[in-house]
C-alpha cells in the first residue's frame, strides 16, 4: 500500500517540478484550460448526473449549476492574480515578497460535493504550481475520477504534465491517511474525523469545522425576501451544502408572518406528533444523524418518517420547548429541515446563535435578515463565527457568490472556534511559500514616549 502511494507523490513531485519554473502567462493559460473542461456544458453535465447517480445525494440542476459556478467563480478570483516570481513589494520597509510552490497536496474530497470541490482547490493548486492528488470519497469515487478525467484533458491541451492531476484509487481510510502523511500539504473537506486525522497526519493542513449555521431575522426585516432567501438555500441541493440554514432565530412580532410566507415556499410546520417521529427518523439512536436521510429529497424523508406531509411540500419546520442543550433539532441536519426559534429581545438572538453554534458549527457561519445596522454589527461583535451573511441565503453566500466579496471555494475553515487553523475561506493563496527579500533602510528608532505614555519612569 506504502508504495503505491509513495508511487503517486513521485510522479506528482516529478509533475510539479516541469512547471515550477513557467511564467505567469503559461500557468494562466494552464488554469483557463483545465477550467474549462470542467466548466464545459456536457462534461459539468456528466459529472452531475454521475454524482446524483452514484451517492444518491442531492439534485441533478443543484449539482450542475454548482458545478459550473463553483468553476467559473473560482476562475473569476484567480484572473489576473500573480503567482509567480514578485507578488509584492514595499519601499518604505525595503521588503519584496516572491511566491514559491508548496509541492504536492492531498486534497481530500467529501460524497457531498465529489466534483465541485476537487474543481475549486484544484484550480487554486495549480494557479499556485503545485501538483495535487485527490482522495475522493470512497462513495463517490467514480464521479471524482470524472471530474479528475476532465482536468487532466485541460492539461493536455496546453502540454502541461498530465500527473500535476491524480486521483486516490481505492481510496480507504488507511490509504487517504498514508497520502495525507506523504503530501507537502493537506486540505481536508469532510466529516470532524477526517479533518482530525489530516491534523494528526504529521503534514501542515488545512481543515475545516462543522456546519450548523444559525440565521436571525429581525423585526426589521423585509419578510418576503427573507422568505424566499431562506427557502432557496435550505432546499438548494437537498442541503447537502454545511453552510445550509439549519435554525432561524425569528422576533416574535413577525414569526406568524414568516412563517407563513416559509410555508408559502413549500414549507410544512410540523405537528408535535410529527416532530418526534421525524426525530427518532434523523436520529434512531438519540444521538447520531441517520446517513440514509443525508441530502434526500423531503418526499423520501416524509415516508421514512411515515409523515403525511401537503403535496408541494419542500422543506419541514420544526418548533418546541426543549432547550438549545437537550434539542437535537439544534444540531445540523444535513436535510431540508430547519428548527424555529422565537426571540423578543436581540440580546437574547445572539444569545441563540452562540449557544447552538456551540452546540454545533462553533466557528463555521451565521447569518441575518435585517436593515438594522446595530444588530448587524453586535452579531459581528459578539459571535464566534469566522462569516456572517447579511441578507443572502446562506449557502450561496459563504462559500463565494457573484454578488458578494468572498472568495469562491468548497473549503470554509472555522478558525480556533471550530479546530481550524484559519478562519478564511481557503483559496489560491493558501496554497503558497512566501519568501520574504529584506534590504537595508533608514534606522527607524522606537519613541519610548509614545510607545509607554504615561508609564513612562514610573
Amino acid at each position: 500500500m506504502a508504495d503505491a502511494i509513495h508511487e503517486l507523490i513521485e510522479k506528482a513531485r516529478a509533475a510539479q517540478k516541469v512547471i515550477e519554473q513557467w511564467p505567469q502567462e503559461k500557468v494562466d493559460r494552464m488554469v483557463a484550460a483545465v477550467g474549462w473542461e470542467l466548466y464545459k456544458e456536457e462534461n459539468a453535465v456528466a459529472c452531475a448526473e454521475l454524482a446524483v447517480k452514484e451517492t444518491k445525494m442531492g439534485v441533478y440542476e443543484d449539482k450542475l449549476l454548482k458545478h459550473r459556478k463553483k468553476t467559473l467563480g473560482t476562475l473569476r478570483d484567480l484572473d489576473g492574480v500573480k503567482t509567480v516570481g514578485v507578488i509584492e513589494t514595499d519601499e518604505a520597509k525595503g521588503l519584496m515578497k516572491i511566491a514559491k510552490p508548496l509541492g504536492v497536496v492531498a486534497a481530500v474530497t467529501p460524497v457531498t460535493n465529489p466534483t465541485s470541490t476537487p474543481a475549486g482547490n484544484g484550480l487554486s493548486i495549480l494557479k499556485t504550481r503545485n501538483a495535487c492528488i485527490i482522495a475522493p470519497h470512497l462513495f463517490a469515487r467514480k464521479t471524482t475520477g470524472l471530474a479528475v478525467e476532465h482536468m487532466r484533458a485541460g492539461l493536455e491541451k496546453v502540454g502541461a504534465p498530465l500527473d500535476l492531476v491524480q486521483v486516490l484509487p481505492k481510496p480507504t481510510k488507511e490509504r487517504i491517511q498514508e497520502l495525507m502523511s506523504e503530501a507537502d500539504l493537506v486540505v481536508a473537506t469532510g466529516s470532524g474525523a477526517l479533518v482530525k486525522a489530516a491534523y494528526s497526519s504529521g503534514t501542515p493542513a488545512y481543515g475545516v469545522g462543522a456546519g450548523n449555521a444559525v440565521i436571525v431575522v429581525d423585526e426589521t426585516a423585509d419578510i418576503a425576501d427573507a422568505a424566499k432567501k431562506i427557502f432557496l438555500s435550505k432546499t438548494f441541493d437537498n442541503a447537502t451544502s454545511c453552510s445550509s440554514e439549519n435554525s432561524l432565530v425569528i422576533h416574535e412580532g413577525i414569526r406568524d408572518e414568516l412563517v407563513a410566507a416559509l410555508k408559502s415556499h413549500g414549507g410544512h410546520l410540523c405537528s408535535g406528533v410529527e416532530k418526534e417521529q421525524l426525530k427518532a427518523t434523523l436520529w434512531p439512536d438519540g444521538e447520531h444523524l441517520n446517513p440514509k436521510i443525508v441530502a434526500r429529497p423531503i418526499a423520501r424523508i416524509a415516508e421514512m418518517a411515515e409523515l403525511s406531509i401537503p403535496e408541494g411540500t419542500t422543506f419541514l419546520m420544526v418548533e418546541g420547548d426543549e432547550t438549545v442543550e437537550e434539542d437535537l433539532y439544534a444540531a445540523e441536519k444535513l436535510s431540508p429541515v430547519v428548527r424555529l426559534w422565537t426571540y423578543r429581545e436581540f440580546s437574547e438572538a445572539v444569545d441563540y446563535v452562540e449557544r447552538i453554534t456551540r452546540k454545533c458549527g462553533y466557528g463555521h457561519s451565521c447569518g441575518i435578515h435585517s436593515r438594522d445596522d446595530d444588530h448587524i454589527m453586535e452579531l459581528a461583535l459578539k459571535c464566534h463565527v469566522s462569516r456572517i451573511m447579511v441578507r443572502q441565503p446562506q449557502c450561496y453566500g459563504n462559500s463565494g457568490n457573484y454578488d458578494n466579496g468572498m472568495p469562491f471555494t468548497m473549503t470554509l475553515g472555522c478558525g480556533t472556534w471550530g479546530g481550524n487553523i484559519t478562519s478564511e475561506n481557503i483559496a489560491w493563496k493558501h496554497f503558497l511559500n512566501v519568501t520574504w527579500v529584506s534590504k537595508p533602510i533608514a534606522a527607524v528608532v522606537p519613541d519610548e514616549a509614545k510607545l509607554f505614555g504615561e508609564f513612562l519612569n514610573t
